[in-house]
C-alpha cells in the first residue's frame, strides 16, 4: 500500500495523475535548515524525514511505502520557503524579480526494507516584477504556503519567462522521476498502476 506523507494538495493532485492508488498521512514535520547545510542537501532532508515520520504511522502494515517530498526555491543559496507573511512574500518576490532561481524537489520512497531517492532541480527564469504587479499578485492568497510565494500554475505564472526542468517538480512532485521511483518499487507500469 502507498501512502503519501504530505498536507499539499497538489502533491496528492500531481501523484493522482500517476494513475496509482494511495492513502493519505497528515503530518507536521518542522522545516528548518541547519547552519551550512547546502539547499540540495535540506530539501532531501526533510523529504526523508517526512516519510520517515509516516512510515512510523502505518508500520502495522508491513507492505507499506511512504512517499515523502520537499520543495525549496532557491537563489543564491538562500532558500526561499513558504512566506511567514504578505511582506515577507514581497520581499522574495522582489528578490525574485528578473533573476534565474532553482527550485529543487525531493522525493523519498521508504518501506520496511528498501529506501530510494529521487532529485529535480529546475531552473525558472522571472520577469521584472514592478510594483504594480506585486501589489495586485500580494492582493489574493496564493503565495500562502507555497515556497517562493509563488505557484507555478497559478497567476504567477504571468511572473516567469522560462522554465528548464519539470513543471510538476516545480509544484511540488516531479512526476517523471516520481514515477520512477514507484517502478523501482513494483508501483507503476507506463500505462499507469500496476
Amino acid at each position: 500500500m502507498l501512502y503519501l506523507a504530505s498536507r499539499s494538495p497538489r502533491r496528492a493532485d500531481l501523484l493522482a495523475r500517476l494513475g496509482v492508488q494511495f492513502g493519505l498521512l497528515d503530518l507536521d514535520i518542522p522545516e528548518v535548515r541547519l547552519p551550512g547545510e547546502p539547499p540540495a542537501d535540506y530539501v532531501s532532508r526533510v523529504a526523508r524525514e517526512k516519510a520517515g515520520a509516516g512510515l512510523l504511522k502505518v508500520m502495522s502494515n508491513p507492505s507499506a511505502v511512504v512517499l515523502g517530498s520537499d520543495t525549496e526555491v532557491v537563489l543564491d543559496d538562500e532558500v526561499f520557503g513558504k512566506p511567514t507573511d504578505r511582506d515577507d512574500a514581497r520581499r522574495m518576490l522582489e528578490a525574485l524579480s528578473g533573476k534565474t532561481h532553482e527550485v529543487i524537489t525531493a522525493v523519498w520512497l521508504v518501506s520496511a526494507g528498501q529506501e530510494l531517492r529521487e532529485m529535480s532541480t529546475t531552473r525558472v527564469r522571472f520577469g521584472t516584477l514592478d510594483q504594480a504587479m506585486l501589489d495586485g499578485y500580494l492582493a489574493g492568497d496564493e503565495w500562502e504556503g507555497k515556497a517562493g510565494a509563488y505557484a507555478i500554475q497559478g497567476a504567477a505564472q504571468a511572473f516567469i519567462a522560462h522554465v528548464e526542468g519539470s513543471p510538476s517538480g516545480v509544484m511540488g512532485l516531479p512526476l517523471f522521476e516520481t514515477a520512477h521511483a514507484l517502478r523501482a518499487y513494483g508501483l507503476f507500469a507506463a500505462g499507469g498502476a500496476q
